[in-house]
């Protein structure tokens, strides 16, 4: 006779408690499922699939950032997180390079007027004459 494995009064052990967690956050439950990945934590410190959903529910980017940079120490080649880093990187650098443009723009625009008024008060007046 098998041994009931799936006893209703176990507790769930971490590969379970993972996918619970997994579930109740695609489901919209974040708290729930931070708490459960959380305890996932404590007995497994490296585990990448709850680094990575903690990055996932984090509410703030340095927050997030940090979740990811821990599933890069656990697995350098984890490829997600490095993208997701990168993004975070270039969405910065584009908000930066988004200012520069803006001022660049203005200081063209000053540059074209001050030919424009040049041309106006100096070469027009010359050639009717």
């Amino acid at each position: 006779m098998a041994a009931n494995t799936s006893g209703k009064n176990q507790a769930p052990n971490r590969e379970e408690l993972l996918q619970m967690a997994i579930r109740t956050a695609k489901q919209g439950n974040a708290e729930a499922a931070r708490a459960m990945f959380s305890r996932i934590l404590t007995e497994d410190k490296r585990n990448e699939r709850a680094l990575m959903w903690m990055a996932k529910l984090s509410d703030s980017k340095s927050e997030r950032r940090q979740w990811l940079e821990k599933a890069i120490e656990v697995n350098p080649a984890n490829e997600i997180a490095r993208d997701a880093l990168k993004k975070m990187d270039y969405k910065t650098t584009a908000s930066d390079n988004r200012t520069l443009l803006v001022f660049g723009m203005l200081a063209g625009i000053m540059i074209v007027l001050a030919l424009v008024v040049i041309l106006a008060l100096f070469v027009l007046p010359g050639m009717s004459a």
